[in-house]
This record gives C-alpha cells, structure tokens and sequence, in this order.
C-alpha cells in the first residue's frame, strides 16, 4: 500500500471538495491510489463536489458583518459558478453565516478560516456540503477583517457586487457611512498620495512624458507638465483628495473630514480579477453524452 501522507490527502481535497477525513478514508481503503480515491468518493455520494472541481466560480456575493460589542467588522467573498445561485437564499444565508464566524472567530487567513470549526464541522466541510446541496462549485474567496477602537463603518451595494469596509480616527456615523459610500462609487486606490503604489506612479509618468513629446512639447517643459498631469490622476486614485459625491461646491474628501483621519478601508468587487466563465452549451453536452 501506498503512503498515504498528508499532502496526498490535501491533494486529493482539492480535487475533489470532500472533507480532509473523508479524503484520508478513501484513500485507506484505495491502498493509496489517488484515481481510485477520487471514483471511491463519487461512487458514495459523499460530496458532489468532484465533479465541479473544473468549474470556474466567478459570481457570488460580497457580504459584511458587523458586532458592536467587539467593534469588530468584517467583508468576506463567496463565489459560485452562476449569478442565480448567488440570489439563491440558502445561499446568502450561507455567507451571512460564514461572515458572522468570521466575526467571532478572527481567523488569520484562509487557511485558518476553512480550518476552524462551525456547528460542529470545519469551514471546509460546510462549504462541501453546500457544494453538493446547491449543485455548484462554490469558493471562499477572501475575507477581511478589522477589530479598532475607533470608527468602523461597512457598506454593501446591489445586494452583494460591492463591499467596503472603514476605519476612522473619529468622527460620527453619518461621516463613516459617507466614506464608505465615496469608496464605494469612486473606487479609490489609496488613502493619500503616500500609498500611491511607486510602480505605478514611475508608469504613469513615461506614460505622460511620451503623451506631451509626442504633442511636440518642448523638451525643457516636459516635465513640469507630467507632474501637472500627474496631479489630475492623484485626485482620481487618492481617497482624501477626490470630490465628494454629495458635495455641491466641489468638496474634496479632505474638506469633509476636517481633523478627523481615515486609517485604512477595503474594497471588494465581487468577482474582480477572476476568469468568467464561457458557455458553450453544445460542448458541455456533447461531455456530457461521452
């Protein structure tokens, strides 16, 4: 028999989506072989994850949660393969389940949240059954989470697509909710220009510097026209220097929060960097039929 080691166990989970101790038992009674482990588990019905294991999960829901008791707040991403699932009310309550664990428990990564225990089972285990209750693959994508003792304030737009989560340095509720919505809507990059990722900053300016030489700029101009520009851009990436969207007299963020210090937030856009999936109805049935 074959030894049967904890990576191969791991291996095995990811392939399939079934619990690591349902995994450890397959592969017992399979003497080891990976192939055989995987039909030993189709062929119990133990999950029905194995077969979505190829599937591209890019739809879902971002969700929030929030305790006063703690000031702890927290944004989690849970994908599944259609949008009709992620309205799908089992569902929802799923992630609205996994976001207050989240809450409760801290957990420091992925890792420790699929490891940690809710209603008796891992997280992994009950995103196993989910899988196989509601008929798609299913992810856990992405969580955060912020415990402070100043100002937090959460948002979620259109049911799910948008999440975002703040900390101020004070302030009322009413400006937190605000900048939360500001994040929400203009999607900015960071807090100030001190965040400013330098990569992109040192992209941005060939990238301007060859605009204006090849608007025929004078050579000895070029530069203080870059930076020119380069401004115009900070006001669209930096959080404190936008516009505010409620602001009738050109409000930047800045002017709105006086004294007061936005700390960190986070953005979530549901789905965001994932590859969509491409339906291609006639070549799932013609796999189908094989």
């Amino acid at each position: 028999m074959a030894q049967i080691t904890a990576a191969l166990v791991k291996e095995l989970r990811e392939i399939t989506g079934a619990g690591m101790m349902d995994c450890k038992k397959a592969l017992v009674e399979c003497d080891g072989d990976k192939d055989k482990a995987i039909d030993y588990l189709r062929e119990k019905g133990i999950s029905k994850a194995a077969k979505k294991a190829g599937r591209i999960a890019s739809e879902g829901v971002v969700a929030a949660a929030y305790d006063a008791a703690s000031n702890t707040a927290c944004l989690v991403e849970v994908n599944s393969e259609t949008d009709f699932v992620a309205k799908n009310d089992n569902f929802k309550a799923l992630v609205k389940k996994i976001a207050e664990h989240i809450i409760a428990t801290k957990p420091a990564d992925i890792d420790a949240l699929n490891a940690s225990m809710l209603d008796g089972k891992t997280v992994a285990d009950v995103m196993t059954e989910a899988v196989a209750s509601i008929g798609e693959k299913l992810s856990l994508r992405r969580f955060v989470v912020y415990t402070s003792e100043n100002k937090l304030a959460t948002y979620i737009h259109m049911g799910g697509k948008i999440g975002v989560v703040v900390e101020l340095s004070g302030g009322s509720d009413e400006l937190a909710q605000d900048i939360a919505l500001q994040i929400t809507a203009q999607k900015p990059q960071s807090i100030d220009r001190s965040g400013v990722d330098p990569e992109y900053l040192d992209h941005e300016r060939a990238v301007l510097r060859a605009q204006a030489l090849e608007e025929g700029k004078p050579e000895n101009i070029v530069d203080k026209m870059v930076e020119g520009r380069l401004n115009k851009t900070y006001k669209e990436i930096c959080l404190v220097e936008q516009e505010f969207f409620k602001s009738s007299d050109h409000e930047t963020i800045q002017d709105i929060l006086g004294d007061v210090k936005v700390l960190r937030f986070t953005r979530f856009e549901m789905g965001e960097g994932l590859e969509k999936k491409n339906e291609d109805f006639a070549a799932e049935v013609a796999a189908q039929m094989k």
